[in-house]
């Protein structure tokens, strides 16, 4: 036996004409009142082989040479009914019908003729073997009986010809289909193959596109005849820009919209694709030229989380062009794209990183040169002129020399301390050895020692044992960059700082000094404009954010300054941190 995919409606057909002739033929021995076993058990043989070939049509299941031992069946089966009925002398000698007709249904016209024949050859026999005396009538019998082999042998043929062809075209339909769905798999492989082989917003949203127009329309060549509009939309400055398009014009290309209306509000909102056919009219993408002559369009949003990137538009002019297939295709591909458009923006974040490292250690090496410019090369250079002069009033007037040399020997002894403090804040080799804690005490007595700077620190050793190295050398050099603005533009007396916890999973760093003070949004406009005013206040700012931190500087003139910086320690508390920062 052979189970099939699919139905054989050859099968169902003999099947149903089986039913109906039997039947006729118990009908037909009712009615002559020959309704006993003696001439109904070979018709109780067929009820029960055609109960059978019920159940293996509806499990799909052929036997071996089934239209053959059908046949074969029907004609032993309906001669035996025939000749126990009473041949042309029984109520149903009409019987050789049944062969007939699936001889007709199994092999056309030459089947049903076959039949025809065979049963015109067992008809005369029992003729001759029992009523000799209807020799004439048995002709006229055959001759019917072959007139109706050929009638339904050639309905049969027009019949199970057009059966055929409907098969035969449903089969192409689901072999294209089939081939339609494995161009669509193909796609959506090329797909995540590409997208994620490239780290380039550009290419990533312009593959996207690309392969949307050939993952909605795998069967054509020439996906450029295709009216199918496509954009990326992409959040910069809080507003939404095209990131790439296809048969967008220039115009559109220029164009920036709020997100705050018609289908791209609807999808920002709730999150989920979201179809129109009305796109040509909408209160946003409506200014867009070439969505005018679209229809319908499917719309949904680029965001992983709580992150939103944007959203990608795919629009036709046909209202029933985006169907449940195509739907559910765009969803996969809006996926896949949101996962290259996060590794294109971690990577892209990587890149600015590097830079800013660089640059960073670039300001860091200017501020050195700065410093021991100011600093310890004036001291040299002043301990140069002093010790010349030391030189000329040794022989003139030896005590006032004397003096001089005192002063040099104590700039020499300043000077000292200043390049000693420098080399501190440029590796603090107590902080690898002893801690936070340890190398915030040194820099509060070397700022003391040096600049005559008062400096009181509070820490709470619980907090630094719950920190990693790397993390406590951020928090130092964040100190450090907000006592030395202190310390140079503040005039501040004293400096305090604390470190505290602030909520659970969470710390508080606060650096207060009790100086000038200043005006803190004029030097954030410089900080947007990267100027040079504002290079303290840029370390502070990147260096927070190295430690997932949040920076609140407040100043008021003439009152002093407070820097606060809120330092997650777990991953939950920067997420909580941060979300209610957006809130």
């Amino acid at each position: 036996m052979r189970t099939f995919e699919t139905p054989y409606v050859a099968d169902w057909f003999a099947i149903s004409l089986r039913w109906a002739v039997m039947l006729g033929l118990v009908v037909s021995l009712a009615l002559g009142g020959t309704l006993s076993f003696a001439f109904v058990w070979p018709l109780a043989v067929m009820i029960f082989w055609n109960m059978g070939m019920t159940i293996l049509a509806s499990l799909n299941t052929r036997i071996t040479f089934h239209r053959q031992v059908n046949l074969i069946a029907d004609v032993i089966l309906s001669g035996l009914f025939f000749w126990v009925q009473g041949g042309l002398a029984g109520p149903a000698s009409w019987a050789a019908l049944l062969p007939i007709l699936t001889g007709a249904v199994y092999y056309d016209f030459l089947g049903a003729i076959s039949v025809a024949g065979a049963f015109s050859i067992i008809s005369f026999v029992w003729v001759q073997a029992y009523e000799p005396r209807r020799a004439s009538l048995s002709l006229f019998w055959i001759a019917g009986t072959l007139m109706l082999g050929a009638l339904f042998g050639f309905i049969g043929t027009q019949l199970m010809s057009r059966m055929r062809l409907r098969r035969q075209m449903w089969l192409d339909a689901e072999e294209k289909r089939a081939r339609v769905q494995s161009e669509r798999l193909r796609a959506i492989y090329e797909l995540t193959s590409t997208l994620t082989a490239t780290l380039s917003y550009k290419r990533v949203l312009d593959s996207a596109l690309d392969l949307g127009y050939a993952a909605l329309n795998p069967d054509q060549n020439d996906t450029a005849s295709d009216p199918l509009v496509s954009a990326v939309f992409l959040f910069r400055g809080g507003q939404l820009r095209v990131g790439s398009a296809r048969r967008f014009t220039s115009a559109d290309l220029r164009l920036n919209f709020d997100g705050n209306e018609g289908i791209l509000k609807k999808v920002f909102d709730e999150g989920e694709p979201t179809f129109s056919r009305d796109i040509g009219y909408d209160p946003e993408l409506g200014r867009v030229i070439a969505l005018r002559n679209c229809t319908s369009a499917y719309c949904f949003p680029l965001r992983s989380g709580f992150n939103v990137y944007g959203a990608m538009v795919f629009a036709h002019p046909d209202s029933d062009y985006f169907t449940n297939d195509r739907r559910n295709l765009l969803d996969i591909i809006g996926r896949q794209a949101v996962v290259a458009i996060q590794n294109a923006r971690l990577y892209q974040d990587l890149v600015e990183e590097k830079e800013r490292m660089v640059e960073v250690h670039e300001e860091a090496r200017k501020k050195l040169a700065r410093d021991l410019h100011d600093g310890p090369t004036q001291s040299v250079a002043a301990m140069a002129m002093r010790i010349n002069i030391a030189r000329r009033m040794v022989e003139k007037d030896t005590k006032t020399a004397l003096d001089e040399l005192t002063k040099i020997e104590e700039l020499a002894h300043r000077t000292t301390k200043e390049i000693r403090h420098m080399l501190f804040t440029l590796r603090p080799l107590i902080l690898e050895s002893q801690g936070l804690n340890a190398a915030l005490k040194s820099m509060a007595d070397k700022m003391r020692e040096t600049y005559n700077q008062n400096v009181v620190v509070s820490v709470d050793e619980n907090i630094t044992s719950q920190m990693e190295m790397g993390k406590q050398g951020v928090i130092f050099y964040i100190i450090e960059e907000a006592v030395n603005n202190a310390r140079k533009h503040a005039n501040a007396a004293n400096i305090w700082v604390r470190f505290k916890m602030f909520q659970q999973g969470a710390a508080l760093l606060e650096i207060e000094d009790d100086g000038v003070g200043f005006d803190v949004d004029a030097v954030n406009q410089a900080y947007d404009k990267r100027s040079s005013s504002s290079l303290g206040m840029v370390n502070l700012r990147e260096r927070t954010e190295l430690v997932n931190g949040l920076l609140n500087v407040q100043s008021t003139i003439g009152k002093g300054t407070k820097v606060s910086v809120y330092i997650p320690l777990t991953e939950e508390a920067a997420d909580r941190l941060h979300h209610a920062k957006l809130r």
